[in-house]
């Protein structure tokens, strides 16, 4: 399943320039979870979500980290984590087109920045779910760029739905 940048678009309520999701290639459970219409907030845990995000060139952060030697902040790389994970929810809820999201990042641990993000770098983003408590997740996040390791993180948020 593919999920595209206007569906990215309804389910995060974030907006240019501080979207930083083009595209969600896949939403997985962990292995042993049968496939089904709605799950249960448990059956995500070992579950997550694989996006991309395109560093164009043009974008504005870009001219101010750095003048004349552009690189994509690791608070940025943290957000598009956070961004991402959110989307593993959708199992949870798969009337989220009638729903409104409400979500905060809420604390970041073991943050590694490996190698520096550069305009015109196409990353992929990976996340699993590691625990949920309520509206409270924590996700292992990994951003690789051809395969390598750009950044990796663990990320908490707290994420609530209400009807629109």
């Amino acid at each position: 399943m593919i999920i595209g940048i206007e569906d990215v678009k309804k389910y995060l309520p974030h907006r240019d320039p501080f979207l930083f999701v083009d595209s969600i290639e896949e939403i997985y459970l962990r292995e042993g979870v049968e496939e089904k219409e709605k799950y249960e907030i448990k059956e995500i845990i070992g579950g997550g979500a694989i996006g991309s995000f395109f560093a164009r060139p043009d974008h504005s952060i870009f001219a101010g980290h750095f003048p004349g030697n552009p690189i994509l902040p690791g608070v940025i790389q943290i957000e598009m984590m956070a961004q991402i994970s959110s989307f593993a929810l959708m199992k949870i809820y798969p009337n989220w087109k009638n729903l409104q999201m409400d979500v905060m990042l809420l604390g970041v641990n073991s943050a590694k920045f490996r190698k520096p993000v550069f305009p015109g770098m196409k990353l992929t983003i990976k996340t699993e779910c590691e625990k949920v408590r309520g509206p409270f997740m924590t996700n292992k996040c990994t951003v690789t760029c051809d395969g390598e390791v750009m950044s990796d993180a663990s990320v908490l948020a707290s994420v609530k739905f209400t009807e629109k």
